[in-house]
């Protein structure tokens, strides 16, 4: 990396620019990522289905990591670390200098977000919990995708209110905090414990060489691809690593108003919304429709806990709050809380990440996950849409 390099920073902010006015924006990570999920499912319904699945799942000729031996297990275990190295960079952010950093501002946004979370897991559990198997996918409709719900609101401008677009970004902050824990403490295999202690070793010593004031951004970056690579092998899944090594980075302000931490978010921010995310997209949303993925109790539960436990818990959860005086709504107008509720309901990325480490090595369970995650999101981002397209202007 080359984050303390000064010519370095201002070719990474002229990058970020240019691939912004590129995509259009705000909105044009959102639209990426929906085009490459579609060009997946083209793909994998077409007759290039063989060379997708190959170019994917076929053994790499050579592997540094012999656990990696796909082009979709690096994808998934490795890329994919980064793009939880920059969501917890912003988590960080959030925590110490952002809308989460005291009491009165993380309690409306911490519950809405356990509300969120909590109830699709219950409606899933409802539908699909019974089947045998089946009980593992409970946290796949938990997640909310920041890109795609962000893509929608950038493409509906002004129509949405300043401070509703913030608390939506807040809740979708916390729910990726949720959704890591999760992945920390349910999808983790055997563990390695020799492997484990050693990666929370280097994690450590992150964090003592942040409290040092050492700035020098290679070696923080050498360390976390060192703990990201002892994680990798004790059985946490390695994306985890990602996010703890980011809570090491130092945020403190130097005589300029700048810090470790806001030059490598900004860095990898662009790189994480315009190329790791729909890269991931293409790599996990290729479901054969004819391939025996039907919607049946798996991908319904999903569909239902996006479409429907996402809003319930999220506007449930603020108009509770609200009546008990525990905080205030972002906004009044009902409309544009539920249509910002229903947005949440989009959980493409997270969910499609998690529904493959809630069944490993069971591709038609995989795919009847997809399916499920892809219908929930769909539908949520057309509802969440209508009802802000629809909603009175804000003054």
């Amino acid at each position: 990396m080359f984050f303390h390099m000064p010519t370095s920073r201002h070719a990474a902010a002229r990058f970020a620019r240019a691939l912004s006015r590129l995509f259009g924006g705000e909105a044009g990570g959102g639209l990426l990522l929906i085009l490459a999920a579609v060009l997946a499912m083209l793909s994998a319904n077409s007759a290039l289905s063989g060379a997708y699945h190959a170019l994917l799942h076929a053994p790499l000729p050579w592997t540094p990591i012999p656990k990696l031996d796909t082009a979709h297990l690096w994808i998934n275990d490795a890329v994919m670390a980064v793009f939880f190295f920059v969501v917890g960079l912003e988590i960080k952010r959030e925590l110490l200098v952002g809308q989460l950093s005291t009491p009165a501002q993380r309690r409306l946004p911490v519950l809405a977000a356990i509300g969120g979370m909590a109830v699709p897991a219950m409606i899933y559990l409802a539908v699909a919990g019974s089947e045998p198997g089946l009980v593992r996918g409970w946290a796949i409709p938990a997640a909310t995708d920041i890109a795609f719900a962000v893509g929608i609101l950038a493409l509906l401008g002004k129509r949405v209110p300043p401070a509703l677009r913030l608390f939506l970004l807040t809740v979708a902050i916390v729910d990726d905090l949720g959704a890591v824990a999760i992945i920390a403490l349910f999808y983790t295999a055997q563990l390695k414990l020799a492997w484990l202690a050693s990666g929370l070793a280097v994690l450590a010593a992150m964090a003592l060489l942040g409290r040092s004031r050492i700035r020098n951004g290679w070696i923080y970056t050498l360390l976390a691809i060192a703990a990201w690579y002892c994680v990798l092998l004790s059985g946490v899944h390695a994306t985890v690593a990602g996010v703890l090594a980011a809570f090491a980075i130092p945020l403190r302000l130097d005589q300029q108003g700048d810090s470790l931490l806001l030059r490598m978010e900004h860095t990898l921010v662009p790189w994480s919304a315009y190329l790791i995310v729909p890269l991931f997209g293409f790599a996990n949303a290729g479901v054969e429709l004819d391939g025996g993925a039907t919607f049946g109790p798996l991908p319904l539960g999903i569909a239902l806990g996006l479409l429907l436990g996402k809003p319930i818990g999220i506007l449930g959860a603020i108009l509770l709050a609200a009546k008990l005086r525990l905080a205030e709504p972002p906004v009044e107008d009902r409309q544009q809380l539920a249509g910002m509720a229903m947005l949440c309901g989009i959980g493409f990325t997270m969910s499609l990440f998690i529904g493959a480490l809630a069944f490993p090595g069971q591709q038609a369970l995989i795919d009847e996950a997809k399916l499920g995650v892809l219908a929930g999101s769909l539908v949520s981002a057309a509802c969440g849409f209508a009802l802000l397209r629809l909603a009175p202007p804000r003054a």
